[in-house]
């Protein structure tokens, strides 16, 4: 029994890497993957910066689900999200502002992210708190491997760099850091990823 426990655990997480991956199984989260992922480390980023407002509102949200009435669960949810986005924001400005120069824009767009509201919807708010953290912390690492492999491609494909080591000398090709590249990049690694998904 408690072996069976600790793998329906494990699964909750390792469901996030490959079954219900955000970005290649559940096709969420598209606008910060196409537009951050221009370098491995910007994905690594992004993906990071979501995971802790994924795993933090999942928490939250499992607790208060009971006592929000249906009416208003949405706008609530989204004032969790939006908070600690929030936190998110001050810590970055605080810590690592360069990171938070560079992702610019998206930080904020976490809070109308799919895969994070999405989550709450979908399994925080019927869930307990310690799955939900499982839950949170599972598709948050998938996000976050997804978008480092596309930026890793992208980057070794359009700089001959990857994570700013540059080992191939001359320019690569511009089309792949530019929006182009992310669409051609995703859909070759969409396809490649369902086709292993296919054959288990």
């Amino acid at each position: 029994m408690m072996e069976d426990r600790k793998m329906s655990k494990l699964s909750l997480i390792t469901k996030g890497f490959v079954k219900d991956n955000p970005t290649f199984v559940l096709v969420l989260g598209m606008c910060p993957t196409l537009a951050t992922t221009t370098s491995a480390m910007n994905g690594l980023e992004m993906g990071l910066a979501t995971m802790f407002v994924l795993i933090l509102s999942n928490i939250v949200i499992s607790l208060v689900a009971p006592v929000v009435p249906d009416k208003v669960r949405i706008p609530v949810y989204i004032v969790i999200i939006a908070t600690f986005v929030t936190v998110l924001q001050f810590l970055m400005q605080a810590f690592v502002p360069a990171v938070y120069e560079t992702l610019g824009l998206f930080i904020p767009l976490i809070v109308v992210n799919c895969i994070v509201l999405g989550r709450a919807e979908a399994f925080a708010n019927k869930n307990g708190v310690v799955d939900s953290a499982l839950d949170g912390l599972g598709i948050g690492i998938g996000f976050t491997m997804s978008l480092t492999v596309i930026g890793i491609i992208r980057e070794i494909l359009g700089n001959g760099s990857v994570f700013g080591w540059k080992f191939i000398a001359g320019d690569g090709i511009l089309a792949f850091v530019m929006a182009p590249g992310a669409f051609l990049v995703l859909g070759y690694l969409m396809v490649l990823f369902n086709k292993f998904l296919a054959k288990k």
